[in-house]
């Protein structure tokens, strides 16, 4: 699978990196020694004081990649990270949206040290057990080229990213992130990433701030955070408490308009749940220029829904926050066949104090395609 000058490449970076722990070893060594002639009392170094800069090339080729919003949608049969990691080196192909999906192993998962030099994985290994304990300070050389690597999704599973402290998948995602291609960063994201902060707010009720500022991070790439972390997170079935952490990162962080709109679309298109809502929510509040395919959507996903739920059945309060946002960002691009249709809507599903905002935002803008009125006039002071 390696060529041999891949090969070479990372025993070196082995080699180097190994010289440099048995460096810090002695230097660790050498100044315990000096501080236990010097004091009484054993103190142990806190990681967390340590101060190391982990700044990776943030310059960014991402417009050219183009969202695609039509991804297949979730099946039930789970992969392992093995599983996927040999489609993706076999077919070449990027896993869809159901695929990436991090499970207990099985014990017919291939084994992705098939095939490799064992020094290469003996190598890749130990990096993992690093990455377990890991709190602060540089990360490996050999660590780092993982993404210049053509068995890089194989690397990356010698190291086990499953047992990565927060600490550790943070840096990782810094460095993958920015040397990443959108479609490996989609891979990363959806396998590691995604599985880390569900797990994490599953057990704390709350996410690790690596964890979260790792999210805010994989917006850099947008396509690849909403192929890799909206799109399968809505899929698979989230709570309202992991909707919510990932929508403030949405609502603080600015959004390509060609990404936001395409999400809209897909999500657009999705059964109804309140993480939907919330989500469509946070993104059409943006004030984004949307094109009126994307409108269209949004018209028919709220009628949609109302016209699915019965006489006696209430619509969500999350549905009508996400239709008075709407209405308030793009009422004067609502034609008025969509207006109407509306108006009927909230008449048939009344919100006590919801419905009547509404309600005032589509009777008093304008329908689309007519001249707006401009309400950032200066007035004149006689």
């Amino acid at each position: 699978i390696l060529d041999p000058k891949t090969s070479r490449r990372i025993f070196e970076l082995a080699q180097d990196q190994q010289n440099e722990l048995k460096s810090d070893q002695e230097e660790e060594v050498t100044a315990h020694d000096e501080q236990m002639e010097g004091h009484d009392e054993d103190e142990e170094t806190d990681d967390d004081q340590l101060d190391f800069d982990i700044s990776p090339n943030d310059e960014l080729a991402e417009e050219e990649f183009a969202l695609d919003v039509m991804l297949p949608s979730n099946v039930s049969e789970r992969k392992t990270l093995a599983d996927l990691i040999f489609a993706k080196l076999d077919s070449g192909e990027i896993s869809t949206t159901a695929a990436i999906q991090k499970v207990h192993q099985d014990r017919n998962a291939p084994d992705p040290a098939l095939g490799l030099n064992p020094q290469v994985v003996e190598a890749y290994t130990k990096i993992g057990f690093f990455l377990q304990k890991y709190r602060a300070g540089a990360l490996p050389k050999l660590f780092k080229v993982i993404p210049s690597l053509p068995a890089w999704a194989r690397m990356l599973a010698l190291t086990h990213p499953e047992n990565w402290s927060p600490h550790a998948c943070r840096a990782a995602t810094k460095i993958f992130i920015s040397n990443m291609k959108p479609a490996q960063a989609q891979l990363f994201l959806g396998v590691v990433l995604l599985e880390a902060i569900r797990e994490d707010i599953q057990q704390n009720k709350k996410l690790n701030v690596h964890y979260y500022a790792a999210l805010k991070k994989s917006l850099y790439k947008p396509g690849a955070f909403f192929k890799g972390i909206i799109f399968p997170l809505l899929d698979q079935g989230c709570t309202l408490k992991e909707a919510t952490i990932i929508a403030s990162i949405l609502a603080r962080t600015k959004v390509p308009v060609l990404h936001a709109s395409a999400a809209l679309l897909r999500i657009a298109e999705m059964d109804y749940s309140g993480p939907n809502s919330l989500f469509i929510r946070v993104l059409i509040d943006k004030k984004l220029e949307l094109p009126y395919k994307v409108v269209d959507a949004l018209v028919f996903h709220f009628i949609r829904l109302s016209n699915s739920r019965g006489d006696a059945e209430k619509l969500p309060v999350l549905w009508h926050q996400s239709l008075l946002v709407f209405t308030q960002r793009y009422a004067s691009d609502l034609t008025p066949d969509q207006k109407d249709a509306l108006l009927d809507v909230i008449r048939a599903a009344q919100h006590p104090q919801i419905s009547a905002e509404i309600r005032r935002e589509l009777v008093n803008s304008v329908e689309r395609g007519a001249p707006r009125t401009d309400v950032d006039k200066d007035v004149e002071m006689s």
